[in-house]
């Protein structure tokens, strides 16, 4: 049934006023006893509490030192991660730094072994070079060898005879030689009509003084005894007379 109002309240009944004033009183009687001093429940009341909170604190302080220490093992393992890989980058940029270091080192000993290589074959055909210029100037200036023997000497007076226009081939001369002198330089026929006349026919090619002056060639030596000289001066007379001295066969 609705409790009854009056002015805008509830009218309380019987009942309900007498369980409201029961929860007061009770409540006084309970305040009262929590603030008489000396009472031992009112003694123990706080030690309860604070015995009650000590393990709810320890329980948070528990939970925020493990959720703090979690935290900072997270940290350090993301610390100790980045450190890792910037250890890693670095190391693998040495390395890249280290590579390309090498690889110019191995290029420029590569470009100096080249260089070096063309440098010595520069300078070995620069040496090769001029030993042949050097021969060919010893060559030039050096004056040709020919043997001390009839074959030297024939082969020595045909080279000055080639400079003078003379005539005359090796077999010609060869073969007027041996009949003249059998390659005898120091020969002298002292029987003949000219030995008679005091002019004998003296040397290889048995040439007399008259003949010898007059078809001597310069730049051999003025004697008859002289192998070059005598084949020479011999072979300028024969080709003025005959032509040659391959044109001779017997006494000239």
């Amino acid at each position: 049934m609705p409790v009854p109002t009056f002015s805008g309240y509830r009218r309380l009944t019987k009942t309900h006023r007498l369980s409201a004033a029961g929860v007061a009183a009770a409540g006084a009687a309970a305040l009262a006893f929590a603030v008489v001093p000396g009472s031992a429940e009112a003694e123990q009341a706080p030690k309860a509490q604070a015995l009650s909170a000590k393990p709810v604190a320890e329980q948070h302080a528990g939970s925020v030192g493990k959720i703090e220490k979690d935290s900072l093992t997270q940290q350090s393992a993301e610390a100790a991660k980045k450190a890792q890989a910037a250890k890693a980058k670095a190391e693998a940029e040495r390395q890249k730094k280290a590579a390309a270091e090498m690889a110019k080192k191995k290029a420029q000993f590569a470009a100096e072994a080249k260089e070096k290589a063309a440098k010595a074959k520069a300078a070995k055909e620069r040496a090769a070079k001029e030993a042949a210029n050097r021969s060919k100037a010893r060559a030039a200036v050096a004056p040709k060898q020919y043997p001390n023997n009839l074959d030297g000497w024939i082969r020595e007076a045909m080279d000055i005879m080639k400079k003078h226009d003379i005539p005359g081939s090796y077999e010609g001369i060869h073969r007027n030689i041996i009949r003249e002198s059998a390659g005898d330089p120091n020969a002298i026929n002292n029987w003949d009509i000219n030995a008679q006349n005091g002019v004998p026919s003296i040397g290889l090619l048995q040439v007399i003084k008259p003949t010898f002056d007059e078809y001597h060639v310069e730049g051999t030596k003025n004697s008859q005894y002289d192998p070059v000289a005598n084949i020479v001066a011999a072979c300028n007379y024969a080709a003025d007379r005959y032509g040659s001295m391959d044109n001779v066969d017997s006494a000239y």
